[in-house]
């Protein structure tokens, strides 16, 4: 992990962009062709109503896609995690969970989707017309979801468990081969949708094989059949891990389902009826997806530079990277546009010209040109807001990137359907994609000018304690005290007086100086992030391949804490030390508390608050401490079965509260009592 974060930090900008982008890329063109090719020969095989049959199906795909990536990226968060914290059996248990809830999820998914089928493509805008086609793909779908839904979680485990290659490799053959069957089983064999179904169901299949194959030679855990049992508390973590990776593909149903139910609704009343807008503009979305998912590639493969530049502060190659991958993704974006606008005809034509198939309605060329010129001529902006919503990812900005991720999609678009659909009728719906593109274009730009210029500011200040070393040690045995508070309790205080008091090391500052120069990261950076966390940071998630700097930290900290704590006696302040010292002997686990009115009265005298905001921000804080702890322990931070002593500063001051503890570890640690 070192050489890694030294390269990081020191090896040439677009070295590093090629290293770490074009894997990502590769996976993701792999997957948006993987849903193209159906298309293109059930054009050519079947004609455009088998294309807008697999239209009104894909959501029931991408709603299956997104259970099983919040499996799976939950199962390969949770896998690195436990082997960061050095425990290889929970990391076993985690993956043994991850695998049973995506076999009984899968299985339950394919059931119900198969039993309510009709009803479905009822909610994802079927017509009359496509209505058969759609039943006879979409039910040969469903029988392959068990085995999609379990290659894809097995996927990101296997990619997590230090062999993205071999993830690869199984993802990429089941989409050479699905390439291979479609022809054979649509043009040889005459099969139609079912063939292509068919292809698709096997090709997942073989992806599944390959990774079940792998199961048996993990390289960082070994599963046993005694590990596979349910342990709810683990999947609920595992599940929460993946919710960003779900509320993303989730976020494309709810648009996918409103368009074609709309284009279908609005397109009855003009000349091209429902099934040529719901068959177009299907088309259209799947192909801009390719643009998409190349930028996508490319901004996930700058996380890892972007993120730990930021956090060494090492900003001029923070803004180094990230021009160059504004550049590139303006560069590619433009080019498609270029592509959008002079050959139109041409790129619908690749999903077949009739001759194959159901014959082509007259206007079917012609609504392509309008839909591709019309709800894409602003896609030259997604070169802006996608690497925009993923750089505030990498830089730990939850809020930002939530809002950035979801703004086009869901808080523009949808509505801009609803509202110019209503407004302009079918033409209302292709004004809503440059209406959402050019907002949050704006809102992106604006974000990511205010962020760069702030790069180089440091609006927080320094609160850890200046860590004093002792010599007088008053104990006759090794012993840690861990100290965790709440914010405004004095328990920082507390922990100064005890480690005076007893003659021993306090560690908070000096955490934070071994913790900047194990990892590279500024201390700075790590003082205003170790122990905060927003209850958006959970997006924060989806797209990394490896760990973000907030877990990196917490490793890190925990492996610098054992270490302190085997080698002498000491008090830490906060850090989850109570949670990551349980396994130890000889560690008093201390919470101390305190009154509102007692903690903003602290925060005032002390701190500098205003008097009238203190309350609000100390809760705030106290949130984030909580948020923190849950996320990295799976327990309530203020949970007194978590601690060997809670107290409250106010009933006795902090001195006092100070000296009880001092007695407690006395009382632990000597023969006889010793005046303090």
């Amino acid at each position: 992990m070192e050489k890694e974060e030294n390269i990081l930090g020191t090896e040439k900008i677009g070295k590093l962009i090629l290293k770490f982008a074009i894997p990502s890329i590769i996976s993701m063109l792999v997957n948006s062709l993987y849903n193209i090719v159906d298309q293109i020969f059930i054009g050519r095989g079947v004609g455009y109503l088998g294309n807008g049959a697999t239209n009104v199906v894909f959501p029931l795909v991408i709603l299956s896609l997104a259970f099983s990536l919040m499996i799976g990226d939950g199962t390969s968060a949770y896998l690195s995690l436990k082997l960061g914290e050095k425990k290889e059996k929970d990391a076993a248990k985690g993956v043994a969970n991850g695998i049973l809830i995506s076999i009984i999820f899968s299985l339950i998914f394919a059931i119900s989707s198969f039993i309510f089928l009709p009803q479905l493509l009822n909610i994802f805008g079927c017509t009359d017309a496509l209505r058969e086609y759609a039943l006879n793909y979409g039910y040969i779908i469903v029988l392959g979801l068990p085995f999609a839904i379990c290659g894809i979680t097995l996927n990101g485990i296997i990619r997590a468990d230090g062999s993205p290659k071999y993830s690869m490799t199984s993802m990429v053959s089941g989409a050479i081969l699905n390439i291979i069957l479609d022809p054979i089983f649509i043009f040889i064999f005459h099969m139609g949708v079912q063939g292509a179904a068919i292809a698709t169901i096997l090709s997942q299949l073989l992806t599944f094989v390959l990774n079940i194959l792998y199961v048996r030679k993990f390289k960082t855990i070994k599963l046993t059949k005694e590990i596979f049992k349910l342990d709810f508390k683990v999947i609920f973590k595992l599940l929460s891990l993946g919710i960003s990776s779900f509320i993303t593909e989730m976020s494309f149903v709810v648009v996918m389902s409103v368009q074609n139910n709309l284009f279908g609704k609005y397109g009855a009343a003009t000349e091209y009826g429902s099934e040529v807008p719901i068959t177009v503009f299907g088309i259209v979305m799947k192909i801009s997806q390719i643009l998409n998912s190349i930028i996508i590639g490319l901004s996930v493969g700058s996380q890892p530079i972007i993120g730990y530049n930021y956090g060494a502060q090492a900003f001029d190659r923070v803004k180094k990277t990230l021009k160059m991958v504004l550049i590139t993704s303006v560069t590619v974006s433009t080019f498609a546009f270029v592509l959008f606008q002079t050959i139109p005809d041409k790129l619908i034509m690749i999903f077949g010209s009739g001759e194959g198939g159901d014959a082509l309605p007259s206007n079917y060329i012609d609504f392509a040109c309008i839909a591709f010129r019309t709800y894409l001529v602003l896609c030259i902006c997604n070169g802006i807001q996608i690497p925009a919503g993923i750089f505030f990812q990498a830089i730990g900005k939850s809020t930002k990137s939530a809002v950035l991720s979801l703004s086009r999609q869901i808080i523009f678009l949808v509505p801009a359907f609803i509202v110019l659909g209503a407004m302009f009728g079918l033409m209302g719906l292709l004004y809503a994609g440059p209406f959402a593109d050019g907002l949050a274009f704006l809102i992106s730009s604006g974000l990511l000018i205010i962020e760069v210029k702030n790069l180089n500011k440091n609006h927080n200040t320094s609160q850890a304690l200046i860590d004093d070393t002792s010599t007088d040690n008053k104990l006759d045995r090794k012993f840690v005290i861990t100290i965790s508070r709440e914010y405004g309790s004095g328990g920082r205080y507390v922990g100064r007086l005890i480690a005076d008091k007893l003659g021993i090391k306090l560690y908070d500052k000096d955490l934070i100086i071994k913790l900047a120069e194990r990892t590279g990261l500024a201390e700075e950076y790590i003082e205003n992030n170790e122990q905060k966390r927003n209850a958006l940071d959970i997006l924060n998630n989806g797209f990394y391949a490896g760990l973000n700097n907030d877990d990196e930290l917490f490793l890190n900290e925990s492996e610098l804490i054992k270490e302190i704590a085997s080698n002498e006696s000491c008090v830490i302040i906060g850090r989850c030390a109570d949670f990551i010292l349980k396994d130890q002997k000889n560690v008093l686990k201390v919470f101390i508390t305190s009154s509102m009115e007692d903690k903003i009265k602290r925060a005032t005298e002390i701190y500098g608050f205003d008097k009238n905001k203190a309350e609000k921000e100390i809760n705030r804080i106290n949130k984030l401490r909580a948020n923190h702890y849950k996320y990295y322990t799976g327990n309530n931070w203020t949970d007194s079965s978590n601690y060997d002593l809670c107290i409250n500063s106010d009933l006795y001051g902090v001195e006092k509260t100070a000296d009880i503890i001092c007695d407690l570890v006395l009382q632990k640690t000597n023969k006889k009592p010793i005046k303090i």
